[in-house]
């Protein structure tokens, strides 16, 4: 490790490195400099620095202290540009550490000229680690500049393949490192495997209208409502959705993991491809449902991007909550603005909804245990409003089973849930070849392009809109879930049946 002597004996006039900021699940470059004048020794730190960020000059003087290097005696500036850009955070500190010394003539400055530095200092000189390490990674990579990040999030950098980034666990280690006292450690190649299931379709004991349901969801990524009495099984059959989809693409694994790199909740090694599958209280609130805070940070519906958004009992959540989700349905991102930030987390999530069907949750069950009037039904559906039923395709009664359904025994059904994974992996196959998506993010050009009818076909579908006060985005939602079901089925073509399948999950 260095001593504070000088290595050249020259004081550089600036010295100047590279940071990432954090803005949603983007990571703008910052420019670090650091300048020495005469006047009383203090660290000042311009540039919109938020109250963590100032308090950066208590830690890195500290830290320099106690790593045994000398502290300039002189008024060090730190800038960090561009100055209209707010800086939170502890993540500056190792850049704010490394200026400084370069700056004093203790590094030199040519070692940290063209690299990047993520970190927060302790008072001993230790790094910590940092929210947001992995969009920092992805775009220095695009930069082709090495990152220095701490040990601490090692896990983040292991995902990123052929990424030049270091890791280091204290200053001195980053010192070393520069002076090319020690060879730099890269992370290691990832190791993750994704887990094999345990929440499996044949779990599940008759309710084969609710499974069909279950795989054209699976395979066009449909919406869906589940509407029954109590114990039914709609959670459990919201559970198997994520199983039954295929696994996620490299691409799509990045986006989760760098969502839950700048959430509170933190990257998780063993998320690493699994599908995520988000089941918020009814008592959430909308921020904790789109995001917010100061800095907005994602919630549940990005949280849930590339997997499922389950809200059970649904007309017990807020209708001012419930309809903050008709935007991000529609456009897959969400825009969280603020007086001094507007940030866009992605929020492309399938939505499994489930609720009673009255406000006993016996209405229609067979048994007259019902006494909820029609009013007090009326009302309790009411809570859940028209736009939001409009985004919603399939709509599906769970009803009670039948008499002798869990008397008899298990039947071998091992092979079910393999056999519907299979099929929604070979529809996907289908939509991906033709389309290029999922059917259900298709634009209504699309549609009309990979969903032609025959003329008797239209016509039925027109009479079929009068009938169920379908809207235009209702006749497009039956043609999307008509084309999924045509795709599992290997048809090439609509198809009547098709037609008419697709109405009866819409008829609720």
């Amino acid at each position: 490790m260095l001593t504070g002597e000088l290595l050249h004996g020259l004081i550089m006039p600036v010295a100047r490195t590279y940071s990432r900021a954090q803005v949603g699940i983007d990571a703008p470059l910052v420019t670090v400099e650091a300048d020495l004048a005469s006047g009383l020794p203090q660290i000042i730190i311009v540039g919109l620095p938020e109250t963590a960020v100032r308090e950066s000059k208590d830690r890195v003087k500290s830290a320099l202290n106690n790593a045994g290097f000398t502290l300039p005696s002189r008024r060090v500036t730190i800038n960090l540009a561009p100055a209209d850009l707010p800086k939170q955070g502890g993540r500056y500190d190792l850049a704010i550490a490394l200026c400084v010394l370069a700056a004093s003539g203790q590094l030199d400055a040519e070692t940290i000229a063209n690299k990047e530095f993520l970190g927060e200092l302790s008072l001993a000189g230790d790094l910590r680690g940092v929210h947001g390490v992995l969009p920092a990674i992805l775009h220095s990579q695009k930069s082709q500049r090495e990152l220095t990040i701490p040990t601490d999030n090692q896990a983040e950098a292991s995902l990123v393949r052929e990424a030049a980034v270091n890791l280091a666990a204290s200053l001195g280690e980053v010192v070393e490192y520069l002076t090319r006292a020690r060879q730099p450690h890269y992370a290691p190649e990832p190791a993750y495997l994704k887990a094999k299931p345990t929440l499996l379709l044949s779990d599940i004991r008759g309710q084969y209208l609710a499974k069909r349901a279950l795989i054209v969801a699976a395979a066009g990524a449909h919406n869906l409502l589940l509407v029954g009495p109590p114990g039914t099984g709609k959670t459990m059959l919201a559970s198997r959705l994520p199983s039954l989809l295929p696994p996620m693409a490299q691409h799509e694994s990045l986006e989760m993991a760098s969502v839950q790199s700048v959430s509170r909740f933190n990257f998780l090694p063993e998320n690493w491809g699994t599908r995520p599958f988000r089941n918020p209280h009814h008592t959430a609130s909308g921020v904790a449902l789109v995001g917010g805070g100061n800095p907005p940070l994602p919630g549940e519906i990005s949280l849930a991007h590339n997997g499922v958004l389950f809200l059970d009992e649904l007309p017990e959540f807020s209708r001012h909550v419930l309809e903050v989700l008709r935007e991000p349905l529609e456009s897959g991102v969400i825009v969280i603005s603020r007086a001094n930030h507007q940030v866009t987390y992605p929020a492309r999530f399938q939505l499994v909804s489930a609720m009673n069907p009255c406000p006993c949750g016996y209405s229609g069950d067979g048994t007259n245990r019902c006494d909820c009037r029609s009013d007090q039904i009326e009302r309790y559906r009411g809570r859940i409003s028209g736009p939001l039923l409009d985004r919603i395709d399939l709509h599906i009664h769970v009803p009670p089973l039948p008499r002798g359904t869990l008397l008899a025994p298990p039947a071998d059904l091992e092979h079910e849930h393999h056999d519907a994974v299979e099929l929604v992996s070979q529809a996907r196959q289908i939509m991906m070849k033709r389309n290029g998506c999922v059917n259900a993010h298709l634009s209504s050009k699309q549609t009309e392009q990979y969903c032609p009818l025959s003329q008797a076909n239209r016509l039925m579908l027109d009479n079929a809109m009068q009938k169920l006060g379908l809207s235009a985005r209702g006749y497009y939602k039956v043609l999307k879930v008509a084309r999924t079901l045509a795709d599992l089925s290997g048809d090439t073509n609509l198809a009547t049946p098709h037609l008419v399948e697709a109405l009866a999950f819409r008829r609720w």
